[in-house]
């Protein structure tokens, strides 16, 4: 028996079903966007169990807008503010589109080359276009967090102690660095590879909230008079309160001198260096071992799609490369991913990152960008022009973290007003104890007006 005797149900519900997206991204600003379902309230909705005898796609389609839809927290809204936007857009869809088609597994050349060969082209046009330094080998992964992790394991390996067949028992305890501001991937990696969370120093930041090199050399100095093992330490390219950038190349001669890989996290403003006006974002990169920028962030491409580049690769290969006999192949493939990570299993990432890119265009892309950076610093300036609001921190990128004077209870309950307008969506920080309001502009179809809104409902 065929699973699907025929294609034509799903030529119709495919037709159909492209029809209702496009009506979807036209009219999204009708939508909440915040969704304001209770707990437990879509769940319940559901069968005990699936259906024994199947559904027909207009019956699934029918319960997919009266029981999945209301608690949908639209990320792709214009007006969606919080945390980092994973906006995408109608080029990563068609491009989602085709990739679930293909279903391809990408783990070795021979498995589907195209999927390994265009990730290399993919990720070489991306690399060029940010300005970043051509001697980097790139590997696409799902998320920073995991191309976080696969950098700091490759900067344990890179000490020499042959932990990969070792492993850490009988050696002094490791250390990883990096800013209080740091992305909390970071201690996660760190955990999950044995670093334990006295493993992981935070380094205590200056006024616009970067890293300090000066607290950074003091703190591997401490460690090592003590027997420790400094073994990586971590730039943020906007971090993710605060888009502030740290300094990269004064970290990077701390990094060198010390014998420490240097990681950078630039998953959220490393894409906005494909506008050279913010190239300055790489000042020392040349310096750092491994990079994550994240397409998915803010370059327009549907999660998940987050890019490693490193300038050690051979380190990244040795860590985890691991070759059983019914993955040997003959062919003389310079590349085959698995080698460079933790999965087998290799999504066509690259398919919508090229779509991206070649339907867009490099220059569309970039006025998108500088459009996102001039709504953030107009937002600013107008709320300081307001007695009632203060900024928390400078306006960075495409962030603006603000508070209106007052109590912390205040500024959260005004939070919760916002958000429950259903017009827009704004998360929350804390900086040096005080609740502060976060807007991130990202989305591809923002405009000013959408921004607008936050002063009216304020």
């Amino acid at each position: 028996m065929k699973l699907d005797p025929s294609s034509q149900e799903f030529r119709s519900a495919g037709h159909r079903l492209v029809d209702w997206i496009a009506d979807y991204l036209d009219n999204i600003d009708s939508r909440r966007v915040l969704s304001n379902v209770q707990p437990g309230e879509i769940a319940q909705q559901f069968a005990s169990g699936p259906s024994a005898n199947g559904k027909s796609y207009d019956e699934l389609f029918a319960e997919f807008e009266s029981k999945i839809l209301p608690g949908i927290t639209h990320w792709n809204h214009p007006s969606f503010f919080a945390y980092f936007s994973i906006t995408g857009s109608q080029a990563g869809i068609l491009g989602e589109m085709l990739s679930a088609a293909l279903n391809t597994n990408g783990m070795l050349w021979k498995t589907s080359p195209a999927v390994t060969e265009l990730e290399t082209v993919a990720l070489r046009w991306l690399r060029d276009s940010l300005g970043l330094p051509s001697n980097l080998f790139g590997i696409i992964n799902d998320t920073a967090s995991i191309n976080s992790f696969l950098a700091l394991a490759a900067g344990r390996e890179a000490m020499g102690l042959n932990v990969r067949r070792e492993g850490l028992a009988d050696l002094p305890q490791f250390r990883i660095y990096c800013s209080e501001h740091a992305h909390s991937s970071i201690d996660k990696a760190a955990l999950a590879l044995g670093f334990g969370a006295r493993g992981i120093v935070k380094i205590p930041s200056d006024d616009a909230f970067r890293m300090r090199p000066d607290a950074l050399e003091k703190a591997v100095a401490a460690d090592r008079a003590e027997g420790m093992l400094p073994c990586a330490v971590v730039a943020t390219v906007g971090t993710t309160s605060t888009a502030s950038v740290d300094p990269v190349r004064a970290i990077a001669h701390i990094a060198e001198r010390e014998h420490m890989w240097l990681h950078v996290d630039a998953s959220y403003a490393g894409s906005a260096t494909i506008d050279p006006s913010f190239r300055w974002l790489w000042d020392g990169i040349e310096g750092a071992d491994s990079i994550v920028v994240n397409p998915h962030k803010w370059l327009f491409t549907q999660v998940d799609c987050s890019v490693l580049y490193t300038r050690k690769p051979e380190v990244l290969r040795e860590t985890f490369s691991l070759v059983p006999e019914y993955l040997k192949t003959t062919d003389t493939a310079e590349v085959n991913y698995m080698d460079y990570g933790l999965q087998l299993g290799r999504r066509f990432r690259a398919l919508k990152l090229w779509l991206v890119l070649e339907h867009y265009g490099i220059e569309r892309l970039r006025t998108v960008i500088r459009d996102h950076v001039e709504f953030a610093k107009r937002l600013a300036a107008e709320l300081e022009n307001r007695d009632d609001i203060e900024l928390l921190a400078p306006q960075s990128m495409s962030v603006v973290v603000f508070r209106k004077k007052g109590s912390e209870e205040e500024n959260a309950a005004l939070l919760e007003r916002l958000n429950a307008s259903g017009k827009i969506f704004v998360s929350h920080t804390k900086l040096r104890d005080r609740y502060g309001i976060r807007v991130a502009i990202g989305n591809g179809a923002t405009e000013w007006r959408h921004v607008q809104q936050i002063l009216h409902l304020i």
